[in-house]
């Protein structure tokens, strides 16, 4: 079976700000309250998304979705218009005025995992978007992204797009962060790997940060993709890793067909995760650890190294693509070039500028969301949602049209502010057909 892998990236926000709120992250930690560039973070989103379009690969992308989230103001006991629940929330409760503008969607690493239809036993490619119920500004999205995911694989016979799981501390669910398919080709059979931060017996507290993926979540997850067990392995993060600000598994390792790049430092009995991955690929896995001694845990974490993109340009031939922070880093830039002059699929390497999104907490990988379709699949897709040449000057535009240059956390209590992201949206609506949005 022919298949090719799709990535589908998020479109950044408008209301893109450096809130902070995601504890455990240390990127938007260290840059909360900062001020940040709408307008320079969409436009470096698109310029990535351009570029790996101009490989010959299928680039598909997701808007942004609604913000503020008004209901999510007056659950809080916020009343009146939407100026004057604006104003207040960010007279009293600036922090709730900011989850309510969360920009976050863009990462859709995190809106779905995703199975392909070869690996499902119905023939559809299934998807679970992820509850995010870790974070209190994550688990705004849920709603629309899942709603977001049945107008663009609405095709009942092609895709499956199920519910979240429950937003309870045991199915807490991350999506495809904490998930990557290897097979030889996209559309032989896959073996999924599934990497939790915690089991079904430990406690979010037993690490410093939350251990945000259940392994029930995954199990589940799994289950209702209607995967084969066999060809599903769960492994654990290593609590150490989580406390060095390792989030999601695509901080510490990144995988794309037979190739798996990992640090030393990834998971719980690494050696025999690595075994079975060996043995579940009959072989065929080339795995390239990464040692302490030529990349830290630190490092891996401010380089985001490991969230760049491993993508197949050709037959046999992948190219990393890294965000701009590796090559800066002496150590990551020595590395790259360390795994491109060895014995493996990884050939080149592509740097690209994504400093707005970086700054917040996400790299390249990130940004996108992996789907494996076969031919008849991706024409099930609706063209708007596929990137071509005049649709990336169009959204380009319309990002120089709508975007503030600076927003800070000031500016999202302006009723200004609020206006002209409707207006935004409602434009960008009509440009993507959207029925709903």
């Amino acid at each position: 079976m022919i298949a090719w892998e799709v990535n589908f990236d998020g479109l950044i926000g408008p209301t893109h700000h450096y809130g902070g709120l995601s504890a455990g992250n240390l990127a938007s930690q260290q840059h909360r309250h900062q001020v940040s560039s709408p307008r320079k973070a969409a436009l470096q989103g698109l310029a990535k998304m351009k570029q790996v379009a101009d490989l010959g690969l299928v680039q598909g992308f997701l808007p942004p979705q609604r913000r503020p989230d008004l209901a999510f103001l007056r659950r809080h006991g916020f009343t009146g218009s939407p100026p004057e629940v604006l104003a207040n929330a960010y007279r009293t409760r600036p922090d709730l005025l900011s989850n309510a503008y969360s920009a976050s969607a863009m990462w859709t690493a995190n809106a779905a995992t995703v199975s392909p239809s070869r690996d499902c036993l119905d023939g559809r490619v299934h998807f679970t978007p992820a509850n995010l119920q870790s974070m209190p500004h994550r688990q705004l999205e849920a709603e629309q992204t899942t709603a977001m995911l049945r107008q663009v694989f609405r095709s009942r016979a092609h895709f499956v797009v199920h519910n979240p799981l429950p937003a309870e501390v045991q199915q807490s669910d991350e999506g495809a962060a904490n998930h990557t398919r290897f097979c030889t080709s996209y559309g032989d059979p896959g073996t999924e790997l599934f990497v939790y931060g915690r089991d079904n017996q430990t406690l979010p507290g037993e690490t410093r940060f939350v251990a945000r993926q259940a392994k029930l979540a995954s199990q589940t997850v799994a289950r209702q993709h209607l995967l084969r067990p066999d060809y599903c392995l769960f492994a654990q993060q290593r609590p150490r890793a989580i406390d060095a600000g390792v989030f999601h598994n695509d901080v510490i390792a990144v995988g794309n067909q037979n190739v798996h790049l990992v640090h030393e430092a990834a998971f719980v009995h690494q050696t025999e995760v690595l075994d079975q991955l060996q043995t579940m690929m009959e072989g065929e896995l080339c795995t390239i650890v990464v040692s302490a001694n030529e990349l830290t845990l630190e490092e891996a974490v401010a380089t985001y190294f490991f969230n760049s993109q491993l993508l197949t340009v050709a037959p046999g031939q992948m190219l990393l693509v890294c965000p701009i922070e590796c090559q800066e880093s002496p150590r990551a830039a020595a590395l790259i070039e360390k795994i491109i002059a060895a014995d493996n699929p990884i050939a080149s390497c592509l740097y690209v500028d994504l400093r707005e999104s970086m700054q917040n907490g996400g790299g390249p990988a990130c940004l996108r969301l992996r789907v494996v379709l076969t031919e008849e699949e991706l024409a099930a897709v609706p063209k708007p949602f596929l990137l071509t040449e005049q649709r990336h000057q169009q959204l380009c535009a319309w990002v120089e049209r709508h975007y503030r240059e600076q927003l800070t956390l000031a500016d999202l209590a302006d009723p200004a502010f609020y206006e002209e992201v409707n207006k935004a949206m409602d434009e960008l609506a009509a440009m993507l057909e959207l029925t709903s949005y």
